[in-house]
């Protein structure tokens, strides 16, 4: 069961090089920036005869940062030559994503289902799906997890958690 990564890297093909990934976070600092910068400017980024405006430190970090996005972007654009190295491979991107899907899935299912619910299904879903684990393990590993978070936050804490259909019919 155990791989050798260096072995996955090796053998698996290139999914983006590091100099595509670069650019694009670049170009997305460099919009950060953009959109600081105005709102910062809408909001007042003058010197008043009491002091800076709201908006003045703000508004100059976002010219800094809009600044060191320019020069990355024109290095990476003019300077760097060559595609670069590999930045993921696509043995480690199936990887990333085995775990990012299930994670947004569990996001977007806490709003309708509840904490509770979510958490059971991400939890018995990656220790049979990822983990090839058995599902009885699985099933019953997440039931009592969601039990004991239950327990612990809603009866013991009294804290407010996201709460769906299942919760509603045992009156919580």
């Amino acid at each position: 069961m155990a791989e050798d990564a260096e072995d996955v890297v090796v053998e698996s093909p290139a999914v983006v090089s590091t100099r595509s990934v670069d650019i694009v976070v670049y170009l997305m600092l460099l919009a950060v920036a953009a959109v600081l910068g105005y709102d910062n400017y809408k909001t007042g980024m003058s010197w008043e005869a009491d002091g800076p405006q709201a908006g003045y430190f703000p508004f100059y970090l976002s010219v800094l940062l809009a600044a060191a996005s320019l020069y990355g972007l024109s290095d990476k654009l003019f300077v760097a030559k060559g595609p670069g190295e590999p930045f993921v491979n696509r043995e480690q991107f199936r990887r990333v994503m085995q775990v990012f899907v299930p994670t947004l899935l569990f996001c977007l299912f806490m709003q309708w289902l509840g904490l509770y619910v979510a958490s059971f299904l991400l939890i018995a879903g990656f220790m049979w799906i990822v983990g090839r684990i058995a599902l009885w393990k699985s099933l019953l590993t997440g039931f009592l997890f969601s039990i004991i978070m239950f327990v612990t936050f809603d009866i013991a804490f009294d804290v407010i958690m996201p709460k769906g259909p299942l919760e509603a019919l045992f009156g919580y």
